[in-house]
């Protein structure tokens, strides 16, 4: 008698934890589940990506920053050095002088080198 009630109420705890798996992953698989992880996932993408992006921007403003300092582009108060063009600039008539933002003629959206002919000034 023992052993008949013994693997009837294993039985009976298989059954149920069986069907508790089963409903559970009905639930994960459901379309509404299924939509809310793929975004919950694509939100941590993308500040994963504004991560990585902050940190690029970063180490190349600390590298433009030594390699100012390198070449001697700067002087000690972070003012840009004049510099001579070279025979081919100046045959072209292009001035190859970096932008930044600190400089009062940037224009805002523009980044990087500027090709501005010697006229244009």
């Amino acid at each position: 008698m023992f052993r008949r009630m013994f693997w009837f109420l294993t039985g009976a705890a298989t059954g149920v934890w069986a069907t508790t798996k089963v409903n559970r992953a009905l639930r994960r698989l459901s379309p509404d589940s299924l939509a809310a992880t793929a975004a919950d996932r694509a939100l941590e993408t993308g500040a994963r990506l504004r991560t990585f992006a902050h940190d690029v921007r970063s180490g190349m403003a600390q590298r433009e920053v030594e390699l100012h300092d390198a070449l001697g582009l700067r002087t000690a108060d972070g003012a840009r050095e004049p510099r001579e063009l070279s025979p081919r600039q100046d045959a072209l008539g292009l001035d190859t002088q970096r932008l930044d933002a600190q400089d009062p003629d940037f224009p805002a959206p523009r980044r990087g080198i500027a090709y501005n002919r010697k006229d244009d000034n």
